[in-house]
């Protein structure tokens, strides 16, 4: 291959350092490379046209400009392209270059998002990560960059860097030109091979992690070893993707199979993103996963019509997500499915294609870390408090993209806590996060009605290795709101109050907040505080169920709400139900941010211009939220007077 030549272009991160001390800019998230309103395919032939056109609008609005003059040397900062699972980042930025002829490379510091990195590598974008050569970068260096050794040079300053290695298996898809030649490649062998899922025995498992015995159990060879750094080819229970990342997923199974040669396999589709926003190029990109549906026969509950509800809570309460399973799915909030006892993992697109091809994924398998939660719960404390408290101790490095292993001590998390502590691992940075399935886990299945299950519980072994074992006491989590812009950037709600913070929405839902509990728990806020004088929201407050599942239950009486239903008590106080789906957490249709609003919200990102351009999002649980609407400024339900009492408001 010819060697790469290109001048840098530098994101600096304009709050930190004066001109002589500049600083790269660190987190650049994916939401920023590609804006949600431009993550939008029209048609297969069309594919990456909006991608292109919209990379860094916000951030960089001449970043096309400047890179078909030459400069295609991308340098940034630590953990770029966290977030998002969106694969249009990725394809964007190639896409540019390949306009003008040139090839770009990417080159950043340490804990690159590791979705990114996959897509990237399955796309055939060059990624260096090298955090000499970041730190030496200045404006209009000249670099060039060797693609058969990877060797990257800065010429105008004489130095030479040896970015971070890849694994064999990475360096296979990276010298093959990506993710479809390979599918290719082993499309046929796939054809012929029958998935079969063997566990460790007990010897063996009692040195493993939950999710190391889930990937063991999964492995295609059954030779290749399950340790840290290696890159396995891993069988899928379950592909799912939303309306917004099907197309990609869908073209990359059709480069590999040819289309109409098999059904897609473990393929599951849920309309969540682009499906109420009542946009033409919406409906169009739609309408893709519809005809392949269509095509090949999906029906519900493996493909989910628009309303049917956001797919994190849709798939589990259909049963296609279930303990002992291995899912990769083309959304980074797919580790929610670690609330199941699953191994759930978000991929992009062209992961989800392969898979569907194949019936396989390549995953590299990370260091595990281990979080006990210990102690008892603290009034009006809950699952969005406890992750919010997670993030802000573990700092700008967050979960350094490790397998979390969780640990509920006492057995004092429902479900619907343990799935938003799961659910936000795609914030944490880490691969996935787990809790092992438990009697709290049998009894959520038994409700309905699912008792048996197809794999055994996996449990951490007595003599598991973790890189980092800590606990987190729950006597010390308080109810938390997080500040823009960031997840960890949480203080206790208390001190948040004191400063009478105004807000324009508050928002309740999203697929990290979204269950019948969840509601019920901001529906009790609300059935108290209004028997004690605070009959109606001061600032308007809006409610996106989880599912249609949960859509209709909230319709049905209660007896912890005196008979009336969880969305009567909503619309008691001035509340408005939505549909079920994702559109405002991620900044779409008409309850979306505009410039200069602020939003309390139990969503789970609130990075620069995430729930709509120039907007604020403050996070917190859905009884603060709830409280919040009712006071007018942001804090938790003991600003209204309401004593803590769990046979009253525990979940």
């Amino acid at each position: 291959m010819r060697r790469i030549h290109g001048r840098a272009l530098i994101f600096w991160d304009p709050g930190r350092g004066d001109a002589g001390d500049r600083r790269k800019r660190d987190a650049i998230d994916t939401d920023q490379i590609t804006p949600a309103a431009d993550c939008v395919s029209e048609s297969l032939e069309t594919l990456d046209q909006r991608w292109k056109a919209g990379t860094f609008r916000y951030l960089m609005p001449d970043f096309r400009d400047r890179v078909h003059r030459g400069e295609t040397f991308v340098v940034a900062g630590d953990r770029f392209a966290i977030g998002s699972s969106r694969e249009m980042s990725p394809a964007g930025l190639k896409g540019i270059a390949e306009e003008a002829g040139l090839d770009l490379v990417v080159v950043c510091g340490r804990a690159m998002g590791d979705i990114f990195r996959r897509n990237a590598l399955n796309l055939g974008l060059h990624v260096v990560q090298s955090p000499d050569a970041v730190a030496d970068a200045q404006d209009g260096d000249e670099f060039a960059f060797d693609p058969d050794t990877r060797r990257l040079e800065n010429v105008t300053q004489g130095k030479a860097y040896d970015p971070l290695p890849l694994t064999p298996k990475e360096e296979d898809i990276r010298r093959s030109g990506g993710i479809i030649a390979v599918g290719r490649r082993e499309f046929r062998e796939s054809v012929g091979r029958q998935p079969a899922v063997e566990w460790p025995d007990e010897r063996l498992a009692r040195t493993m992690t939950s999710t190391e015995q889930i990937v063991w159990a999964h492995r295609v060879d059954r030779t290749r070893r399950v340790a840290p750094g290696e890159t396995l080819s891993v069988y899928a229970d379950l592909l799912p993707a939303s309306d917004g990342t099907a197309p990609f997923a869908i073209h990359t199974f059709n480069q590999i199979t040819g289309g109409g040669t098999i059904r897609p396999r473990r393929a599951a589709i849920a309309n969540d993103h682009f499906v109420f926003t009542g946009r033409d190029d919406d409906e169009r990109q739609t309408a893709i996963g519809r005809a392949f549906a269509r095509q090949h026969g999906m029906e519900k509950p493996f493909y989910a019509t628009p309303g049917d509800g956001i797919f994190h809570f849709y798939f589990p309460e259909q049963g296609l997500v279930l303990p002992g399973q291995f899912i990769a799915g083309a959304d980074s909030h797919s580790r929610a499915y670690g609330a199941y006892g699953a191994v759930g993992i978000g991929v992009g697109s062209t992961t989800v294609g392969f898979g569907w091809a194949t019936g396989y994924v390549y995953v590299t398998l990370p260091q595990a870390r281990r979080v006990v939660f210990r102690g008892a719960l603290q009034p009006w404390v809950s699952g969005k408090d406890i992750v919010l408290e997670l993030l802000r101790r573990w700092g700008a490095r967050q979960a350094q993209g490790m397998s979390v292993e969780f640990v509920d001590a006492g057995r004092q998390l429902p479900i619907a806590y343990r799935n938003t502590i799961a659910n936000m691992m795609a914030e944490a940075e880490a691969m996935n996060g787990i809790f092992a399935a438990d009697e709290v886990t049998s009894a959520w299945y038994a409700a309905k009605g699912i008792a048996a299950f197809p794999h055994p519980g996996a449990a951490p072994g007595e003599a598991a290795r973790y890189a980092i074992d800590e606990e987190l006491p729950l006597d010390d989590v308080a109810p938390m709101i997080a500040r823009p812009f960031s997840p960890g950037n949480a203080y206790p709600a208390v001190e948040v109050a004191g400063e009478r913070l105004r807000f324009d929405k508050a928002l309740i839902g999203s697929c990290t907040n979204g269950s019948y509990d969840d509601l019920l728990q901001a529906a009790l806020v609300l059935f108290h505080a209004r028997r004690s004088g605070a009959e109606r929201a001061e600032r308007p407050l809006l409610v996106f169920p989880g599912s249609g599942g949960v859509a209709r239950r909230i319709e049905r009486p209660d007896p912890r709400l005196g008979g009336e239903s969880v969305a009567g008590v909503i619309r008691s106080v001035g509340g408005e139900i939505r549909q079920s789906w994702c559109g405002p957490c991620f900044g779409q249709g008409p309850d979306a941010l505009g410039a200069g609003e602020r939003a309390i919200t139990s969503f789970n990102r609130n990075w620069q211009n995430r729930m709509g351009v120039g907007g604020e999002g403050y996070l917190a649980s859905p009884a603060v939220v709830a409280a919040s609407a009712l006071l007018g400024y942001m804090g938790p339900p003991s600003e209204l007077g309401l004593r803590w009492d769990p046979d009253t408001f525990g979940i």
